[in-house]
């Protein structure tokens, strides 16, 4: 197999790099995909790749990028090969790391969500930081959430940073993203979810919430929360106990406790 080389900045395949790295597509059909430990998580998911590209000075036999790229190779996955500097180029990061890819993912409906059996969902609500989304969506994975939603003014699930936020989460977990907050509480009771409110105060005990069945935690992002309106229209409202003079936390970290409080009564 004849490896394929670039060395220009200018590039079509540095350009749509790019494209990728400034804007996230809307439907999550492509990520971007930077460093080794998403890119082989992508190939062990069974993802199909558009585009993989290596640093030369990175993918030397005996290195992780090398290594990776080897194994790539052997199944039939071909990886391009760019100098440093173009390499550079379509890196997202400062410091590049060296492997680089685009992987194609099959969008997924609200339909695909609410038809599995007995589904729990998180609904992340104007979380505006892809870190954080990232973060939340993997706690989601990691406490055994069937299925996530990105709503109103929510960072892109399917970004770069949310996709390595979620440390590969998003490769894994079924997401929708760019939904609308209006119309998603009558749309979750229509497909018979009972809902519960993240709120920071007068919420029950995360134990005491009734988690069984069909359930969608909703949370709201960065400092403010969910609006009031909201939290009220939902079936029910959780508060996580906390010391004095904390009042509020992380919005990842307080979704991971939510969820290991729903875990505990599921499993």
């Amino acid at each position: 197999m004849t490896t394929q080389r670039i060395d220009s900045r200018r590039h079509d395949l540095v350009s749509r790099f790019r494209v990728l790295a400034n804007e996230a597509d809307p439907a999550g059909h492509h990520l971007l995909l930077d460093g080794v430990h998403l890119v082989r998580d992508a190939h062990a998911a069974g993802l199909a790749f558009e585009s993989i590209v290596a640093a030369a000075s990175a993918a030397t036999p005996g290195t992780e990028v090398g290594e990776l790229v080897a194994v790539l190779r052997a199944d039939g996955v071909e990886v391009v090969e760019a100098s440093d500097r173009a390499f550079a180029a379509l890196s997202p990061v400062r410091t590049p790391s060296g492997l680089a890819a685009i992987v194609r993912r099959v969008p997924l409906s609200l339909a695909d969500l609410y038809a599995r059996p007995t589904p729990l969902l998180v609904a992340a609500i104007d979380v505006q930081d892809p870190g954080n989304v990232g973060a939340l969506l993997r706690a989601a994975e990691a406490g055994g959430i069937t299925g996530a939603l990105v709503c109103g003014g929510s960072a892109s699930p399917f970004s770069w940073k949310a996709v390595r936020g979620s440390m590969g989460s998003v490769l894994r977990l079924p997401v929708v993203g760019g939904l609308a907050t209006q119309g998603l509480l009558d749309g979750l009771s229509a497909a018979g979810f009972r809902t519960v409110a993240a709120t920071t105060h007068g919420g029950q005990d995360p134990d005491r919430v009734d988690w069984t069945g069909r359930r969608a935690l909703l949370l709201g992002g960065e400092g403010a929360g969910l609006a009031p309106t909201l939290a009220e229209a939902c079936h029910d409202r959780v508060s996580i106990p906390m010391a004095p003079p904390v009042d509020s936390l992380n919005v990842a970290t307080a979704g991971a406790i939510l969820i290991y409080a729903a875990r505990r009564q599921r499993t």
